[in-house]
């Protein structure tokens, strides 16, 4: 299962929520567009059109977003926020946003903080906890031969490769993960999930029901909000399971 839970659970809570995460990916992508429209030549656009494509993203949806963004067409102007803090059980929680209003963001993420036992903090009260890597999945299937796909993943610049339950997880340096992701997708393989995250080197394992019910709880208001992008925990277990 790991951090990232199975891809069937994290499917299914998508497709709970695909109207939201179409307002989210659209303003990945507005802000990644405005250092160029051309995905050839912007790899943070590229991906955020990638991510919007696997939740099947209707293209005009896509394009207008672009547009948005290389101001083509008018829209609002979005901030990236990321706050740092401390959940129940000293679980440690990065939140990343995109707003065109701190004021109301920030108070959002610092009340639901509150009202389920947490703690928001200064920047970097807990980021020393996590790394950034290159993280893409790829569903087990009966086609795949683990030996093969770690060479590849290997030999196209990846650190590493983690079995999952139902996924290969492959783990690579940021500035790695393009090559990686695109040997990967020439190669055939079909990519469930990726993108440059926050990986935790010390993780926190609460033992208290309580208290793993209201972390869940709390992670799931945070990331129906529409200005958060991602939610990033250092939590041993897997909160999309309870």
């Amino acid at each position: 299962m790991g951090r990232h839970g199975t891809i069937a659970g994290r499917k299914a809570a998508q497709d709970s929520k695909r109207a939201a995460l179409f307002t989210k990916y659209a303003r990945a992508i507005t802000v990644a567009a405005k250092d160029g429209g051309d995905p050839e030549y912007n790899a943070s656009l590229r991906l955020a059109i990638e991510k919007a494509k696997a939740i099947s993203m209707p293209n005009d949806n896509i394009n207008r977003a672009i547009k948005k963004g290389t101001g083509e067409l008018a829209g609002e102007t979005y901030e990236e926020l990321s706050f740092e803090g401390y959940g129940l059980a000293g679980v440690a929680v990065i939140v990343e946003a995109l707003t065109d209003n701190k004021n109301r963001t920030t108070s959002a993420v610092r009340s639901t903080f509150d009202k389920y036992g947490g703690n928001l903090g200064a920047p970097g009260c807990v980021s020393y906890m996590f790394s950034r890597k290159g993280i893409i999945l790829i569903e087990k299937t009966d086609d795949i031969e683990e030996d093969t796909l770690l060479e590849a993943a290997l030999e196209a610049g990846a650190d590493d490769m983690v079995v999952n339950e139902d996924s290969f997880e492959i783990v690579t340096d940021p500035a790695a993960y393009t090559d990686v992701h695109h040997a990967l997708s020439d190669a055939g393989y079909e990519i469930s999930e990726s993108d440059i995250e926050y990986v935790p080197s010390m993780e926190a394992t609460p033992t208290d029901p309580h208290d793993i019910k209201m972390l869940g709880k709390m992670i799931e208001l945070l990331e129906d909000n529409d200005d958060v992008q991602k939610v990033y925990t250092n939590c041993a277990i897997d909160l999309y399971e309870e």
